[in-house]
């Protein structure tokens, strides 16, 4: 399983969905990618998931959240839910 997030350098509240996603992966033993929209990779990714801000979260290739910060314990039941915890 893979846990994704979309980032932009300019993004203030990209920091924080980056440390809660790589601990909740670590965790879960998951996958970890993170995609700098603003690449022109990041970018393509980005379209191809329909991110247009950012902080944007995937597991598994579906978005469960687009341009908002969630909380930790939000992330950790959408991870649980799709490991069949």
């Amino acid at each position: 399983m893979e846990l994704k997030v979309f980032t932009l350098p300019t993004c203030r509240n990209c920091p924080a969905a980056k440390k809660v996603s790589q601990e909740l992966a670590q965790k879960h033993d998951l996958k970890y990618v993170e995609v700098d929209i603003s690449t022109p990779d990041g970018q393509l990714d980005g379209l191809m998931h329909q991110i247009m801000s950012t902080p944007s979260i995937a597991i598994d290739g579906e978005v469960i959240a687009r341009g908002k910060l969630v909380s930790r314990e939000e992330l950790d039941i959408e991870i649980r839910k799709r490991l069949g915890k």
